[in-house]
C-alpha cells in the first residue's frame, strides 16, 4: 500500500458553544473560545489517501486532481467563512476542531476516484491538531 497527502489551508472564524447552555457554562467548558463575538483560525488540513499504485500513470491518485476535489468540496465551502453560520455540513454541529473534521470527511470520502480516504488532519493551531480514519 501506498499513502499520498495533501495539503490545504483556508481561514475561518467560529464560536464555540452550546445554545443549550448559558453564557457562564459555556465559558466554564470552552474558556475564550465562547466569546459571543467568536474568532478565527488559518486552518490546514492534510489529506492522505491509501491505495495501490496504478502501472499505467505510476500514481495512486494525481496530486492535481486530489487538490481539486479538496478545494471543490471543502476549501471552497469553508474558506473565509463563519462555521456557525455559513457551512451546511456543520449545521446544527458545535464547530469543535472534532467535528469540524467529521464534517470535512464526509464531504470527501465518496469522491476520492483512485484509492481510498485513509485519514485527514484537521491543524487549528500550529501545535493543535485531531486527526480522523473514518467511522
Amino acid at each position: 500500500m501506498i499513502y499520498v497527502t495533501r495539503r490545504e489551508v483556508f481561514s475561518a472564524s467560529h464560536r464555540i458553544y452550546n445554545p443549550n447552555l448559558s453564557d457562564e457554562e459555556n465559558f466554564k467548558i470552552y474558556g475564550k473560545c465562547s466569546n459571543p463575538n467568536g474568532h478565527g483560525h488559518n486552518y490546514t488540513i492534510e489529506v492522505t489517501v491509501i491505495g495501490e499504485i496504478n502501472k499505467d500513470t505510476g500514481y495512486l491518485i494525481d496530486l492535481s486532481q486530489l487538490k481539486n476535489i479538496i478545494r471543490e468540496n471543502v476549501i471552497n465551502k469553508l474558506d473565509h467563512k463563519n462555521l456557525n453560520l455559513d457551512v451546511e455540513f456543520l449545521k446544527d454541529k458545535i464547530p469543535t476542531a472534532e467535528n469540524i473534521l467529521i464534517g470535512i470527511w464526509g464531504q470527501l470520502v465518496d469522491k476520492i476516484p483512485n484509492g481510498k480516504l485513509y485519514s485527514i488532519k484537521l491543524y487549528e493551531t500550529e501545535n493543535n491538531y485531531v486527526e480522523y480514519r473514518g467511522e
